[in-house]
């Protein structure tokens, strides 16, 4: 699975997202195996934070200095999680995406990470781990899916529903673009 997925990554053309009036970040999805089955680990943020209170994410954050975006996604895995950059694994990259409730241009990248693991929890950023098989997210029961308008744009727009949470906005559209790749597996 590992080699096909990374190989999967690695044969697309990233979609890159080009804007000086958005904040460059950058999301890791951190990938493991358990019990013989791969598991998505996911966020939900405390409402301590500035941005996206109480909201299901994947770890990351804004982009400083002169860092690499891979470098943004492992500096905030630390900070919020604990997941030390060397135990990290980079598979590859999903497209970039904009965040619609804030001035966000988010990269994210594909990671295997150990299991067990011995997270440090960041108790002003972090309020609970969810930890998910991908299994369930390619079901339709857990899928939502709607059409919008923005602007004069139709768009569409994912949730997921797991365990009484609700993944929606950019993490859902990020998981999405994640899905359709691993179904190719």
């Amino acid at each position: 699975m590992k080699q096909s997925l990374k190989q999967l990554l690695s044969q697309r053309q990233k979609h890159r997202i080009v804007d000086a009036s958005r904040i460059s970040s950058a999301v890791l999805l951190p990938m493991y195996r358990k019990q013989r089955e791969y598991y998505l680990l996911f966020t939900k943020r405390t409402q301590k934070v500035k941005e996206h209170k109480g909201q299901i994410s994947f770890p990351g954050g804004a982009q400083e200095g002169n860092e690499t975006l891979v470098d943004t996604a492992l500096r905030e895995c630390t900070e919020e999680i604990g997941l030390v950059a060397e135990d990290v694994e980079i598979l590859g990259e999903l497209d970039d995406t904009i965040s619609v409730t804030s001035n966000y241009v988010i990269s994210p990248f594909v990671a295997l990470i150990p299991w067990p693991y011995q997270f440090k929890v960041s108790e002003e950023e972090i309020d609970e781990l969810i930890e998910a098989p991908v299994s369930v997210f390619l079901g339709r029961a857990c899928q939502r899916q709607e059409d919008e308008t923005i602007g004069c744009e139709v768009v569409t727009s994912y949730s997921y529903h797991y365990q009484g949470e609700v993944i929606w906005g950019v993490t859902a559209r990020v998981l999405k673009q994640f899905l359709d790749i691993w179904v190719s597996i």
